[in-house]
Protein backbone atom coordinates (compact mmCIF):
# COMPACT_ATOMS: atom_id res chain seq x y z
CA UNK A 1 0.00 0.00 0.00
CA UNK A 2 1.22 3.81 -0.67
CA UNK A 3 1.19 6.27 1.56
CA UNK A 4 1.16 10.14 0.22
CA UNK A 5 3.95 11.72 2.12
CA UNK A 6 5.17 15.57 1.99
CA UNK A 7 8.59 15.91 2.78
CA UNK A 8 9.50 19.80 3.46
CA UNK A 9 12.53 21.59 4.55
CA UNK A 10 12.18 24.72 6.68
CA UNK A 11 14.07 27.87 7.80
CA UNK A 12 14.11 27.00 11.79
CA UNK A 13 13.07 29.85 14.20
CA UNK A 14 16.28 30.13 15.73
CA UNK A 15 18.22 29.61 12.19
CA UNK A 16 19.72 26.86 10.45
CA UNK A 17 16.88 24.47 8.84
CA UNK A 18 14.46 21.31 9.72
CA UNK A 19 13.20 18.72 7.20
CA UNK A 20 9.78 17.24 8.29
CA UNK A 21 8.12 14.54 6.60
CA UNK A 22 4.18 14.96 6.95
CA UNK A 23 2.05 11.32 6.13
CA UNK A 24 -1.41 11.02 4.64
CA UNK A 25 -2.28 8.45 7.10
CA UNK A 26 -3.80 7.18 10.60
CA UNK A 27 -4.01 4.20 12.75
CA UNK A 28 -7.02 1.86 11.78
CA UNK A 29 -7.78 2.23 16.06
CA UNK A 30 -6.97 5.85 15.97
CA UNK A 31 -5.34 5.16 19.09
CA UNK A 32 -2.46 7.40 20.57
CA UNK A 33 -0.64 3.81 20.73
CA UNK A 34 -1.47 2.38 17.19
CA UNK A 35 -0.72 6.39 16.10
CA UNK A 36 2.75 6.11 17.32
CA UNK A 37 3.09 2.85 15.93
CA UNK A 38 2.72 3.58 12.45
CA UNK A 39 4.19 7.36 12.53
CA UNK A 40 7.39 5.55 13.60
CA UNK A 41 7.39 2.78 10.63
CA UNK A 42 6.27 5.43 8.01
CA UNK A 43 9.16 7.69 9.35
CA UNK A 44 11.73 4.69 9.13
CA UNK A 45 10.49 3.64 5.48
CA UNK A 46 11.06 7.15 4.55
CA UNK A 47 14.64 7.54 6.58
CA UNK A 48 15.59 4.44 4.61
CA UNK A 49 14.30 5.70 0.88
CA UNK A 50 16.86 8.47 1.88
CA UNK A 51 14.67 11.17 3.13
CA UNK A 52 15.91 13.24 5.52
CA UNK A 53 13.93 14.11 8.31
CA UNK A 54 14.01 15.74 12.01
CA UNK A 55 10.19 15.69 12.72
CA UNK A 56 7.40 13.87 11.51
CA UNK A 57 3.55 13.25 12.03
CA UNK A 58 0.50 11.90 10.60
CA UNK A 59 -2.06 14.09 8.97
CA UNK A 60 -5.72 12.96 8.41
CA UNK A 61 -9.42 13.55 8.28
CA UNK A 62 -11.42 13.40 11.67
CA UNK A 63 -15.31 14.72 11.42
CA UNK A 64 -14.55 16.73 8.30
CA UNK A 65 -11.46 18.72 9.98
CA UNK A 66 -7.83 18.24 9.49
CA UNK A 67 -6.41 16.46 12.20
CA UNK A 68 -2.60 15.80 13.48
CA UNK A 69 -0.65 13.68 15.04
CA UNK A 70 3.15 13.60 16.12
CA UNK A 71 5.94 16.12 16.85
CA UNK A 72 4.37 18.89 19.52
CA UNK A 73 6.31 21.81 17.15
CA UNK A 74 5.59 19.79 13.75
CA UNK A 75 1.68 19.45 14.94
CA UNK A 76 1.62 23.32 16.32
CA UNK A 77 2.53 24.50 13.00
CA UNK A 78 0.97 22.14 10.85
CA UNK A 79 -2.22 23.39 12.95
CA UNK A 80 -1.78 27.04 11.38
CA UNK A 81 -0.78 26.38 8.12
CA UNK A 82 -2.31 23.26 7.16
CA UNK A 83 -1.52 20.11 5.35
CA UNK A 84 1.27 20.60 2.75
CA UNK A 85 1.17 19.09 -0.88
CA UNK A 86 2.56 15.96 -1.44
CA UNK A 87 5.41 15.84 -2.36
CA UNK A 88 6.33 11.43 -2.29
CA UNK A 89 5.09 8.07 -1.79
CA UNK A 90 6.22 5.63 0.60
CA UNK A 91 5.29 1.99 0.53
CA UNK A 92 4.04 -0.03 3.26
Amino acid sequence: MKINLAHLRERFTFGGWINFAVFDAKSSSGTNADNSALLAELTAKARVSGLKIDQSALAYKQAGKNRFYGDKNLVDYLSHYGVPRWTHEVDV
